[in-house]
């Protein structure tokens, strides 16, 4: 079997990447590494091409001949702030990515594809969040970009794919970091041990999950479930954490006598959604569930982030 992985070069691109080696598949890789990087993976085993998915004829002569049975889209701009201060970063990088893929799924006569959509496309709802939940109205380029994806997939499964899974991902931590809450902590207490400084007030509150526990849930769903439409929230099965003990924890490994400094409002930037409560009563019914809480996702995420970045 062959496998298309687009992104896979990326923070979770390349661990599902190498979740996969032991699966004795051949694995193509398509990743302009805009932030990810050749070195995430093993390209002994792995064929890595530096390209961007929306240069569709480049794509497809690489693809030429070949046959591919299934497609895993993890390209996207992953800087919500940027894709709110240039409307064209989301539009080009997290919705075209996909009207590109289907363009080349459809050429090559590929029919399963398997999404890595957001909790963004929700915004900013009170509500329990199920994946039936309606309106979903994001506040974000970035959120409104995944949806219009979802819905252009969701159309593409009517017409030429047979098999689709949908992944909304909650706020994802750990290794090879590229962004992110974690990271920035680290770099600004690298730049000046003596305090951070937080966007927000600290009472942000959110779900996260370890990459390899996320990786491990898409790979499971894939294995079982059949074609159609399967779409699936993936995260812990808490409330999630507030920012502010994302930074008491990194500041605790990182700089212990830096002080924290917050914001008087509950955002860190336009489009930033400042709480929500994800539910995963499907994938738990499906047979799978975290093994971490948010807390311990964000605890281990912040030891490898340091170490990542030379600090222990």
């Amino acid at each position: 079997m062959s496998v298309l992985i687009v992104g896979g070069a990326g923070f979770i691109g390349s661990v599902l990447v190498e979740e996969m080696l032991p699966r004795d598949i051949d694995i193509i890789v398509i990743d302009k590494l805009s932030l990810g990087s050749a070195d995430y993976i093993n390209t002994n085993k792995v064929e890595l091409h530096q390209v961007d998915i929306n240069n569709i004829n480049q794509v497809l002569e690489i693809l030429k001949d070949r046959k591919i049975d299934e497609v895993w889209h993890l390209a996207a701009n992953s800087d919500i702030p940027a894709g709110v201060e240039n409307m064209d970063v989301d539009l080009d990088d997290t919705f075209m990515s996909t009207v590109s893929i289907l363009k080349i799924m459809k050429k090559i006569h590929c029919k399963k594809l398997y999404f890595a959509s957001s909790s963004a496309v929700y915004g900013f709802n009170k509500n329990r969040l199920y994946e039936d939940i309606g309106p979903l109205l994001p506040i974000s380029n970035y959120g409104a970009m995944k949806l219009s994806s979802e819905a252009l997939i969701s159309a593409s499964l009517e017409s030429f794919l047979d098999k689709v899974c949908i992944y909304r991902f909650p706020n994802v931590v750990g290794t090879p970091a590229t962004h992110g809450v974690i990271l920035d902590f680290v770099n600004k207490l690298k730049r000046d041990p003596t305090k951070l400084e937080v966007l927000g007030n600290g009472t942000q509150q959110k779900t996260y999950l370890h990459v390899s526990e996320l990786v491990d849930a898409m790979l499971f769903i894939n294995d079982n479930t059949h074609n159609g439409m399967n779409y699936y929230n993936i995260g812990a099965m808490d409330d999630g954490v507030y920012v502010k003990q994302i930074a008491e924890e990194t500041t605790k490994v990182v700089s212990p006598n830096a002080v924290i400094n917050y914001q008087s409002n509950d955002r860190g930037w336009v489009g930033d959604v400042p709480r929500f409560y994800y539910t995963v009563d499907k994938l738990k019914n499906l047979g799978w569930s975290p093994k971490m809480s948010s807390l311990e996702a964000v605890q281990r995420a912040v030891n490898e982030i340091a170490s990542q970045e030379g600090i222990k």
